[in-house]
Formats: structure tokens, C-alpha cells, sequence
């Protein structure tokens, strides 16, 4: 077995290879850019090389650099992750012209299904199924144009070279054809060198399941069974899961027949993904359509891990030092249920925008117990502008679908995070819908469920009443402690045996007598251990499990719970009656303001001062985490002043125009 690895990547992909390795009694060298020199895949590797700035470009994608922490370390292989040069062809054979393993497929596989025009025919060639569409090069946007209208709509845009979300655009007519196609090309040659552009026909009601395939240097192919992640949000995974709530044995026998004669076409091995379009009204198991093929290890792979009970890092070291699959398709088994969540730095609240800045806060879930955390940050370390956005990833497993999404539920609940946004709530969100559990599934379930954006979970009555429980039970302890402080005026007060929660402005009375709570009339019993100032309760409300995360915000609190924020204010009885008659400040009227909705690079400028706009014009677009995101009017209005420039790196909330 091989003696030491580099691991070509950063973040949690790079401890996870780490990890691994460890386990099989392999030395890691791990490379970093300035921005990660403190970053906990440096610290968990046994050496470490530095690459350069922060930028990808400088740092991740310098191929002869790595070739040259090799040598310098004496690493005999390197296991790519995913991202970065994970699909490069060139850095493959580079990487062999050195007497360097690659830990990933061979280089003509990388490249035959690395463009999606070409791996598109290879596939109609081995008898899989495809997706109606145009795959020649496409010269300009009149052309687009006129090769979607003979497809029909909608259609789907695509970079040829894309990946990971990146260089897709839906088109329902034209005038997106129109605005999408040079958008397209521009994020396919900013992220993957590459500008072609291919259009197929959108399958509407879609499902996005992918088949996991695994092969050695000896002929040898399986399948691993399918994953489901079909719920997404701009083309890019939220959840996942494995194995699909859709799939039917027959079903899933004839996808991975597909995949393994697609994977033998190109002659395929190491660990790889077929990811399908499925159609949701298809009833016959036989409406799957291929999509693309993923060279690599995908971000979801720990779901396919816990229902087979192998570790595919494993099987992708042994594969490349040229052991032979100690099993054949026969010993594959799936058992219980796995899901995945993607834990992002983004505002959900805000539209989803990318938040960067200190994790001030970072207490993932507690591992153990049907629950995985896969991660690669730490409390105090920054989340930056120049990676990707997502923090880590959160696994449960159960033995049922059920137990998988309850565990997903409570571990999100205890997922403690502070100084940027994220979509922890969300996720939660996600895992208490009906229409997710029910497993009634689309890629289009996010658009369609939140179509005004994501403003929390709703709460239940009976968990508005179990927040004013708790909420009495967190401010008589409270008023316990402040009891306790010296110098006070007068004799120090007993808390109040009755209180006043408001929890969403609605007020509930609430009576206290030890772990005894009537609220509003309802008889509750409590079991909380709360000190003044904690951050995180576990309370036990009539012996069901609630984890509530507290911040104290002036003279209230701001309990985060169950997929939603609520402000809960507790007083007693007479200052709740006179905190009635207070008047609310009102918010400034920022209407009149194009404002920046997150950091990012303002690319482009389409008004000046006196121009005239219309509700729904395109003003501005903003480039953030490699994402270009069209800023548009509200309403029609007059430009009275320009306050930036093309080019200007711009923080959240600058002001980019004002109008009249």
C-alpha cells in the first residue's frame, strides 16, 4: 500500500481523505493557500506544503505546484477530492508522466466524460438513455435562440465544461434565452476555461437521482445503489439521501445496468457518478434520462457509505494502488436509511445570499448515534470570499426514512453557529415539510414551496406553548441570579410565580411552581438546566426532547428552534401591561436604494444618473463566490445618483444607485 498521499484540496473533503488515510496506517501531506494556513486540514495532516495566495487560480489549481509538494515530500499518490483539478485530464497525466499515482479514474475516462457534449453521445453509443437536445457548438444568441424554439420550451442552458451548479440557466422563452446564453458562456469560461454552451429539453416534474459506481484496474464494475437529490436550489444540492423514496428495485436494477455499460465504455474505474433526470409523472421506471458523469468522489458520498457500509475513500486508494474490489454486485446491500444536509454560509432570510466573515461561533452536532458530521472549520477561523460556501456537512442514518429525517431535525436544532448567516433553519424547515416527508419530490420543490422566499418553519400552538414554558422557566432563573447581585437599592425581589410571554407577538400567561407550568391553562411539565448567559437548552417539555438555542437581544430573547427564529419577551404581569402602551420604532424607508445584497465585485453597471427604469430591468450585476446575480428594479423610478462603479468591490448594504 502506498506509504504517503497528498490530498489536492482544502475544506472538509481534505480532512475526510485525511481521515481515511489515517485509518489505513498512511502518512498525508496536505497543501494550503494563505487563507487556509490555520485551516484544520493543515493541522491534521502529518506534513503540509503551502501553495500560494488565496485566489484558486494562484493557490488549488496550480497543477505544477503540487507536482512539486510531491517531490518534496516524498507522496507517492494524490486523491484529488472534488472541485479544483479533481476532473482536469492534464493534471491526471501530468501526475503519471511524474511517477505520481492519480487516486481517480484514468485520464481518457476524465476527459471523454468531462465535456458534456462529447459524454453525451458516448452514452446514446452504450445504449443509455438521453436527454433530447442540440450538442453541437452553438455560434452566437440568435442561434440559441433558434435551436430552442426548434427543441421546445423550457430548456436548459448549459456550460459544457460545468459543474457543481455553476453555468445553467432555465429558459421558459426567448427573451431568457436572450438574457441567459452570454451569461452562461461568461460563468463557464470564468469557472471552468470553457465557454461552449450546449441547450437540451428540460423535463418538467424532474427528479435528480444518481447512481454511484465504483470500479478497479482489472474490469471489475459495481453499482452502489442510487442517491436521491432531487432537492436543490439554482441547480446546486441542498439534501440528499440514499436510498430514493422513488426508486423501485426494478427501477434501480436498470439505472445501474446503465451506468456500469456507460463506466465500461469508457473504461472506467475508481469511484464515479451517473446522475440522471428522471421524470416524476413516469410510471413505467423506465423514464430516466442521462445526464453527466462525475469523474470523481461527489459531496453526497457519505450517504451511499452509511447504507453499504463501505468507505469509498477507501476503495478509491486501493483501486488506484491496483487491488482488485473485494466484492462483487452480488454482496452489495442496501440497508436503512441515510440523508444528507448541506450546511452553507447563506442567508436564507436574505434571499440566500453568500455571507462571508468569522465563524464566532462554531459547536457542530454531537456525532454518535446515527449522526455524522463531515467538516473542515472551526470557531474562529473565517469563511471566505474565495471558496465555496458550505461549512459542512451533516449525515444521519436510522433504519427508516422516518428516523433518518427526526434525527436530521433534532441534530440541526443543536447545530450552534454565530457571525454569519446560514441555512441551518432551512434545512430544518426542509426536514419538517409534509410534501419532503411524504417524499414527494421535484427539483423544483424548493421554488415551488418557497416561492416568496424563506421567512421560518411555522410554529405549532403546541410549540408557540412549549417556548413560553421554557421562556417563563429561562427568565425566573434569570431573576434568581439577579437576586444575588451585591448593591442593590432596597431588598433584593422574589421572581414572580406568574408571567407574560409574548413568543411572535402573541402573549400567553404563565404559571411557575418548580418544574410545574401552566400555560394559558395548559398543565406542562419541565426539565431544564439553565444557567444564566448559556447559549444552548435542552429541556425535557413533557418528557419530549427540545433543543433551543438563546441569544438575549436588549430586553428580550431570540429563541431558535425547529427551522424558525422567535422573539420572546418575558415580564411579569403590571410591566407587561405598561410595555403595551410603548411605541415601536419604525425602520427607515430604504426603498428608494439599490443596495448590495451581499460582498461581491459589481461587474456591471447598466444605468446613469437621469435614466428612466422599469419594474423588472436588469440594473446591475454583482459577482459573488464565482456567481453572477442579476440585481433588478422593484418598481419604475428615475436613477438620481450613481454611487459605484464597475469594478468596485462592494460590502453588504453599499449603495450602488439611489433614485428620485
Amino acid at each position: 500500500m502506498f506509504k504517503k498521499i497528498l490530498i489536492a484540496n482544502r475544506g472538509e473533503i481534505a480532512c475526510r481523505v485525511i481521515r481515511t488515510a489515517k485509518k489505513m496506517g498512511i502518512k498525508t501531506v496536505a497543501v494550503y493557500s494563505d487563507a487556509d494556513a490555520r485551516a484544520p486540514h493543515v493541522r491534521m495532516a502529518d506534513e503540509a506544503v503551502r501553495l500560494g495566495p488565496p485566489p484558486a487560480s494562484e493557490s488549488y489549481l496550480l497543477a505544477d505546484a503540487i507536482i512539486a509538494a510531491c517531490k518534496a515530500t516524498g507522496a507517492e499518490a494524490v486523491h484529488p477530492g472534488y472541485g479544483f483539478l479533481s476532473e482536469r485530464e492534464s493534471f491526471a497525466r501530468a501526475l503519471a508522466d511524474n511517477g505520481i499515482a492519480f487516486i481517480g479514474p484514468p485520464p481518457k475516462a476524465i476527459a471523454a466524460m468531462g465535456d458534456k457534449i462529447e459524454s453525451k453521445k458516448l452514452a446514446k453509443e452504450a445504449g443509455v438513455n438521453v436527454v433530447p437536445g442540440y450538442l453541437g457548438e452553438i455560434a452566437d444568441t440568435d442561434e440559441a435562440v433558434r435551436i430552442a424554439g426548434e427543441i421546445g420550451y423550457p430548456v436548459m442552458m448549459k456550460a459544457s465544461a460545468g459543474g457543481g451548479g455553476k453555468g445553467m440557466r432555465l429558459a421558459y422563452n426567448e427573451q431568457d434565452v436572450r438574457e441567459g446564453f452570454e451569461a452562461t458562456k461568461r460563468e463557464g469560461l470564468a469557472s471552468f476555461g470553457d465557454d461552449r454552451v450546449f441547450i437540451e429539453k428540460f423535463i418538467e416534474s424532474p427528479r435528480h437521482i444518481e447512481i454511484q459506481v465504483l470500479g478497479d484496474q482489472h474490469g471489475n464494475i459495481v453499482y452502489l445503489g442510487e442517491r436521491e437529490c432531487s432537492v436543490q436550489r439554482r441547480h446546486q444540492k441542498v439534501v440528499e439521501e440514499a436510498p430514493s423514496p422513488f426508486v423501485t428495485p426494478e427501477m434501480r436494477k436498470a439505472m445501474g445496468e446503465q451506468a456500469v455499460a456507460l463506466a465500461r465504455a469508457v473504461g472506467y474505474y475508481s469511484a464515479g457518478t451517473v446522475e440522471l433526470i428522471v421524470s416524476g409523472a413516469d410510471t413505467t421506471g423506465k423514464g430516466f434520462y442521462f445526464l453527466e458523469m462525475n469523474t470523481r468522489l461527489q459531496v453526497e458520498h457519505p450517504v451511499t457509505e452509511e447504507v453499504t457500509g463501505l468507505d469509498l475513500v477507501e476503495q478509491m486508494i486501493r483501486v488506484a494502488y491496483g487491488e482488485k474490489l473485494a466484492f462483487t454486485q452480488a454482496d452489495v446491500k442496501l440497508t436503512g436509511w441515510a440523508i444528507e444536509n448541506r450546511v452553507y454560509a447563506e442567508d436564507p432570510y436574505r434571499g440566500f445570499l453568500p455571507s462571508t466573515g468569522r465563524l464566532s461561533r462554531y459547536r457542530p452536532s454531537p456525532a454518535g448515534n446515527g449522526v455524522r458530521v463531515d467538516d473542515g472549520v472551526f470557531e474562529g477561523g473565517e469563511v471566505s470570499m474565495f471558496y465555496d460556501p458550505m461549512i459542512a456537512k451533516l449525515i444521519t442514518y436510522g433504519a427508516t426514512r422516518e428516523e433518518a429525517i427526526d434525527k436530521q431535525i433534532a441534530a440541526l436544532d443543536a447545530f450552534e453557529l454565530g457571525g454569519i448567516g446560514h441555512n441551518v433553519d432551512f434545512l430544518s424547515a426542509l426536514m419538517q415539510h409534509p410534501r419532503f416527508r411524504e417524499g414527494r419530490l421535484t427539483t423544483g420543490f424548493i421554488a415551488e414551496e418557497y416561492p416568496e422566499g424563506f421567512q421560518g418553519a411555522p410554529a405549532s400552538a403546541e410549540l408557540r406553548r412549549s417556548l413560553a414554558a421554557l421562556g417563563a422557566m429561562v427568565a425566573t432563573a434569570e431573576a434568581v441570579r439577579a437576586r444575588h447581585i451585591d448593591g442593590q437599592l432596597g431588598a433584593p425581589l422574589d421572581p414572580p410565580s406568574v408571567w407574560v410571554a409574548r413568543i411572535d407577538g402573541e402573549d400567553f400567561e404563565v404559571a411557575v411552581l418548580d418544574g410545574d407550568v401552566t400555560v394559558s391553562g395548559a398543565a406542562f411539565h419541565v426539565e431544564v438546566d439553565y444557567t444564566p448567559g448559556q447559549r444552548r437548552v435542552d429541556a425535557l417539555i413533557d418528557g419530549k426532547p427540545l433543543t433551543v438555542q438563546i441569544e438575549r437581544k436588549g430586553s428580550s430573547w431570540l429563541f431558535t428552534t425547529r427551522g424558525a427564529k422567535h422573539k420572546v419577551r418575558v415580564l411579569d404581569p403590571r410591566t407587561a401591561a405598561l410595555a403595551a402602551h410603548m411605541i415601536e420604532k419604525t425602520p427607515p424607508d430604504l426603498s428608494k436604494y439599490l443596495l448590495c445584497p451581499m460582498p461581491g465585485l459589481l461587474t456591471q453597471l447598466h444605468v446613469a444618473e437621469g435614466d428612466k427604469v422599469e419594474a423588472g430591468q436588469a440594473l446591475a450585476v454583482v459577482e459573488a463566490m464565482k456567481m453572477e446575480n442579476i440585481l433588478r428594479a422593484e418598481k419604475a423610478g428615475t436613477v438620481k445618483k450613481v454611487e459605484a462603479k464597475a469594478g468596485d468591490s462592494l460590502a453588504v448594504d453599499a449603495v450602488i444607485v439611489e433614485f428620485e
